[in-house]
């Protein structure tokens, strides 16, 4: 007898009108859309549970779930999200190449400590010569290592370099695996412009594609999507668009006479991974569903048209305050780059936004991926996440947001001419204003920097003058709009550093009077507003009458004073408050009181509630206090 029948024998079969019946007496007349159904950042709905029936109709996966069900293709293989091989990934760190000797050093030590793929960023691309080069891979294995090069330049000349040093080691190229991670439209985007014209850039790619034949493990183009989630775009967008120029890249090569299949097996895409742990997983299976899609276009093989899939953790949601929350961050980035079914992942240290990462981070950085493979196994299983009623039908959605909005883009003339006129670069900026604002009134959450900071939390001169900062690309030969990447946490930072550099360290005075229950619930709250900018908080338990918290806050030598009480009560109490208080403290009410207006006009003008905008709140109040 099968045995999972006998055990859900055990279970009465629950419809859906029967799940609904009961969360609909539970909501007690509440609207089941407003309280349980959660719109995302991307401007779709995402219901609070899926069941078996939602799969067959999702307009993207449903014939791949049918034949997952069904167990096997015609050919014997296991059904599988489209390129995903198995599960397993490689774990990869950066090496910066400032000296040749320094670099191969740190190289071989990362590879004996559980790494198995290197980037080279090498700053100075004029210096790359068959000499340096068989410097920097002396002592690697290069035919059991992936190598990775990032260089603003001279990517032929690297290339030569690294196939005369396989020659060198008796290995036969075809045994090369990594990538020249050249991306001009990538450049274009975040600098404005080009050091040679687009068309000649893409002359330059078609002629380093024909000098990589040789090696057909070695990539040459990556398309960078991590510039477009670290510019504040939203999941959608940053698919879209990477597929978006991922087809530019064939476009101008196959122009160029190199096959659709060619120059796809050349191209790499790199993809930012966010906190959004459901949401990332989904990302990367859609991106292998468009993919496929834009295989089907160019009538090519499944072999050539194989997405491979680059992931690093997001600098966009990384903090300087209370820095080790980074871990947790990248942690479940790293977790939903693996289920997710990226071929290689890069974590980035913890501390990157305010230092050169040392040792300490590094190792990590590191160890997060290895706990993930060694102790956590998630390389055991291919493709996780399937038939997960939920994360499927997330990522059909995904899959036609991102569709609908890659065919927009080719409809404007495909990614560059997006790119010229500026459509790109307004699509990234409205979505970035929409998350600012979101994290401005801390309804998306930075742990340790918008909610839950730690005011008393020190920070060194060396470290402030270290902060990284994002900065736009500036010239007076710009080609386009630069995007610009940046941390969403600088506006607080910006409102911490200033706090720390100024003569006096600004104080608040908590004044919780009248009812218990709000009093307490808006001293707290007003304790982790002004937290935020790393005022120092006076807390109080509250007071009996008016004339012993007034003692109390002018005895405090406190800057502002906040009233703390229930919306009904502030008529009664913050007027004598105000009077008693005089101009000798900025005062501040906790709340939105009905009596507002008549508040206003007695000079009670500083609110501040769970709508505020803390950003544009917090600086308006280091400028009361003479703080730039």
């Amino acid at each position: 007898m099968d045995k999972e029948k006998v055990l859900f024998d055990h279970f009465p079969p629950v419809t859906t009108q029967e799940w609904m019946d009961k969360i609909t007496a539970d909501l007690k007349g509440a609207d089941f859309h407003r309280r349980l159904v959660w719109k995302t950042d991307e401007g779709f709905d995402v219901m609070p549970f899926y069941r078996k029936e939602n799969l067959a109709d999702l307009k993207f996966t449903a014939d791949m779930i049918k034949l997952r069900q069904a167990g096997t293709r015609s050919d014997g293989a296991t059904i599988q999200s489209p390129g995903i091989i198995n599960n397993s990934w490689l774990i990869r760190q950066d090496v910066y190449v400032y000296g040749y000797e320094e670099a191969n050093r740190e190289a071989l030590d990362l590879l004996s400590k559980g790494i198995d793929s290197v980037g080279f960023v090498i700053s100075d691309p004029e210096s790359v010569t068959e000499t340096d080069f068989d410097i920097l891979l002396r002592g690697l294995e290069t035919d059991r290592t992936e190598l990775n090069f990032i260089s603003a330049g001279n990517a032929r000349e690297i290339l030569s370099c690294l196939i005369g040093n396989t020659y060198k080691k008796g290995l036969d190229p075809t045994v090369l695996n990594g990538c020249i991670e050249t991306d001009p439209l990538g450049r274009l985007m975040v600098n404005g412009t080009l050091c040679i014209p687009p068309g000649q850039g893409f002359d330059y790619l078609a002629a380093l594609a024909r000098d990589a034949e040789p090696v057909p493990g070695l990539r040459i183009v990556q398309v960078n999507g991590t510039n477009f989630v670290n510019s504040g775009a939203d999941t959608v967008q940053e698919l879209a668009l990477s597929i978006a120029a991922g087809v530019e890249y064939l476009h101008q090569l196959t122009e160029r006479g190199i096959s659709a299949g060619k120059a796809a097996s050349r191209i790499r895409f790199s993809f930012g991974t966010g906190s959004d742990y459901f949401m990332e997983i989904a990302k990367l299976r859609a991106a292998r569903i468009l993919w496929s899609l834009v295989r089907d276009g160019y009538e090519a093989d499944n072999d050539s048209f194989r997405m491979e899939i680059h992931c690093m953790t997001a600098s966009w949601n990384t903090t300087v305050y209370d820095p080790y929350v980074n871990m947790l961050r990248t942690q479940t980035e790293a977790m939903s780059s693996v289920l997710g079914g990226t071929d290689s992942l890069t974590v980035n240290p913890f501390d990157m936004a305010f230092s050169v990462p040392g040792e300490f981070s590094r190792r990590i950085a590191r160890n997060q991926q290895l706990i993930l493979r060694e102790e956590a196994c998630l390389d055991k299983v291919a493709d996780p996440a399937s038939g997960s009623y939920y994360i499927e039908n997330l990522t059909s959605l995904i899959a036609e947001h991102a569709w609908g909005l890659f065919l927009e883009t080719e409809r404007r003339g495909g990614f560059l001419e997006s790119l010229k006129n500026g459509s790109v670069q307004k699509l990234i900026k409205e979505s970035a204003r929409k998350r600012m604002i979101d994290v401005s009134k801390r309804k998306k959450a930075l742990l340790g920097t918008n909610i839950y900071a730690d005011p008393e939390e020190g920070i060194s001169s060396e470290k402030l003058r270290s902060i990284k900062f994002s900065e736009p690309a500036r010239g007076t030969d710009l080609i386009v709009e630069p995007v610009t990447a940046f941390r969403a946490s600088e506006p607080f930072e910006r409102i911490r550093n200033a706090v720390n550099r100024a003569s006096k360290r600004p104080a608040i005075f908590l004044f919780p009077v009248g009812d218990r229950t709000m009093r307490r619930i808006r001293a707290q709250f007003s304790s982790g507003f002004f937290g935020c900018a790393g005022y120092r908080i006076i807390g109080n338990d509250g007071f009996a009458t008016v004339d012993e918290g007034v003692t109390m806050a002018l005895a405090s030598k406190a800057d502002i004073v906040v009233i703390c009480s229930s919306d009904a009560e502030y008529v009664q109490f913050a007027p004598a408050i105000k009077e008693m208080l005089k101009d000798e403290v900025i005062t501040v009410i906790a709340g939105n009181p009905p009596d507002m207006d008549q508040l206003k006009a007695l000079g009670l003008v500083h609110y501040i509630s769970a709508g505020t905008d803390a950003i544009e709140t917090l600086n308006y109040f280091n400028s009361l206090l003479g703080i730039n």
